[in-house]
C-alpha cells in the first residue's frame, strides 16, 4: 500500500510540472507542401516554452488527431474525399510514430475524433459526408474498421453552408454512455446511445438538441463537473451553453452568448471551445477577429460572463488546447503558419504570452499527452 501511494503521489507531483516538460502533437494540413504530417514538441512547464516542432509522421491532411487514453497510440483523420483514420503507435523514447493500420472513416472529410475513457471505441465525424462512425480499437491499437454509420439528413437556414448536414464534432458523454454530434448543417445537436461492446451508435431518444436557426454548430464540450455543456457555434458566433440531465441524455438550453466583441462589423467565424481543467473558465477562438474570447463559468449554474479577449499573435486560431495542469494554452495558427503560447492566470484566466512562436505549415489541431514518461 505504501509504495502505492509514494507511487501515485510521484505521478502528481511530475503531471503537476515544476520544470516537467509536457509531450505535444500538432495536426496539419498538407495541401501546401509547406507541412508533411503530423509534428512533436515538448512544452516548458515551468517557462511555457516549446520545443522546436520535428516532424513524427509523414501522412496527408492529418487534420484531425487524438492520443489514446494510456498514451500508447495516436489516431489521426485524413481529410479528403475519401476519408480514412489512421492509428500509430508512440515510441516512448523518440515521440515518433510508426503506423499500425488505417481505416475508412466512415464518409468523407472527416474532421473530429473521440475515444472513450477506457480506449477502446473511436468515434468519428464526417463533415463532407454529413456521417458519424464508430470504430473498435483492438488491445494493440490498431483500428477495426466501422462498425457502424449513420448518415445525417436536412439542412437549415444558411444557403451557402446549410444544404445538407454537415456533422462537424462528436463527444463522449463523461460516463461514455452517449453520443453528441454536433452538425453545422442541420443546427442540431444529435444524440446517440452507444454500445462499446459491439461498437454501435443508435439514435436516442431525444434525438437531438437543437441550436439557434443559422448557428452552425461546430464543437461540443462538457464541464468537468459533468452538470452542463457547450457548444461553439461557427457561423453566428455565440456560445450555447447547456444543463445536462446524465440519466436521460437530455440537453436543456441556459444561455446563448456571443463570441465577439459587441461593436466588432467585421467577417468572423468562431472555431474551438475549451475550459480549463479547474472549471471556473471557458475559451473560445474567433476566425477573422483573430482572438481568443475569455469567459468566466460559474460551475454552480453553469453560466457564462465574457472578462475579455486575447489577441496578441493571432491569426486565423483555428485550434487551440490548455495543457492537462492548467497552466498554459498553446494555439494552432493555421494562417500565419505559428504556433503561440500563453500563460493561464489561475485567478483571472487572463492569456498572458510567453516564449517565442514555433513555425509550423498550416498547424490546424493541438493535442497534449495524457501522461509524459
Amino acid at each position: 500500500m505504501r509504495i502505492l501511494l509514494m507511487t501515485a503521489a510521484l505521478l502528481a507531483v511530475r503531471a503537476l510540472g515544476g520544470d516537467m516538460t509536457r509531450d505535444v502533437y500538432f495536426g496539419t494540413y498538407t495541401h501546401n507542401a509547406k507541412t508533411e504530417g503530423i509534428y512533436h514538441a515538448t512544452l516548458d512547464l515551468k517557462t511555457g516554452t516549446l520545443s522546436t516542432p520535428e516532424l513524427a509522421a509523414a501522412v496527408a491532411n492529418p487534420s484531425f488527431i487524438d492520443l489514446h487514453p494510456n498514451g500508447k497510440f495516436l489516431y489521426a483523420v485524413t481529410e479528403g474525399e475519401a476519408g480514412t483514420v489512421s492509428a500509430f503507435a508512440i515510441d516512448p523514447a523518440t515521440r515518433k510514430l510508426r503506423l499500425l493500420n488505417a481505416c475508412p472513416s466512415g464518409g468523407s472529410a472527416p474532421c473530429r475524433l473521440a475515444i472513450n475513457r477506457e480506449g477502446t471505441l473511436l468515434l468519428v465525424a464526417n463533415y463532407g459526408s454529413g456521417s458519424v462512425a464508430a470504430i473498435r480499437i483492438r488491445a494493440d491499437g490498431t483500428l477495426s474498421g466501422p462498425s457502424s454509420v449513420i448518415r445525417h439528413h436536412g439542412s437549415s437556414v444558411n444557403p451557402a453552408r446549410q444544404t445538407g448536414p454537415h456533422a462537424h464534432g462528436i463527444t463522449f458523454s463523461p460516463d461514455g454512455r452517449f453520443a453528441f454530434a454536433a452538425d453545422l448543417g442541420l443546427d442540431k445537436i444529435m444524440i446517440y446511445t452507444v454500445d462499446a461492446a459491439t461498437g454501435t451508435l443508435a439514435p436516442h431518444v431525444p434525438a437531438f438538441a437543437s441550436v439557434k436557426a443559422g448557428a452552425g454548430p461546430r464543437h461540443f464540450i462538457f464541464h468537468p463537473n459533468g452538470r452542463f455543456a457547450y457548444v461553439i457555434n461557427e457561423l453566428d458566433n455565440t456560445l450555447t451553453a447547456y444543463a445536462y440531465n446524465a440519466q436521460s441524455g437530455a440537453l436543456t438550453e441556459i444561455q446563448l452568448i456571443s463570441t465577439l466583441p459587441e461593436d466588432f462589423k467585421g467577417v468572423s467565424w468562431a472555431a474551438e471551445v475549451r475550459i480549463h481543467p479547474n472549471g471556473n473558465f471557458l475559451y473560445a477562438s474567433n476566425r477573422g477577429h483573430d482572438s481568443l474570447a475569455i469567459y468566466r463559468l460559474d460551475p454552480a449554474t453553469g453560466i457564462l460572463t465574457r472578462v475579455g479577449f486575447q489577441r496578441a499573435g493571432l491569426k486565423n486560431p483555428r485550434h487551440f488546447n490548455l495543457d492537462p495542469s492548467g497552466r498554459f494554452c498553446v494555439v494552432a495558427n493555421q494562417d500565419s503558419d505559428r504556433v503561440c503560447t500563453f500563460r493561464v492566470n489561475q485567478e483571472t484566466g487572463a492569456l498572458e504570452p510567453v516564449g517565442t512562436p514555433v513555425t509550423i505549415g498550416q498547424p490546424v489541431c493541438v493535442r497534449f499527452m495524457p501522461y509524459s514518461n
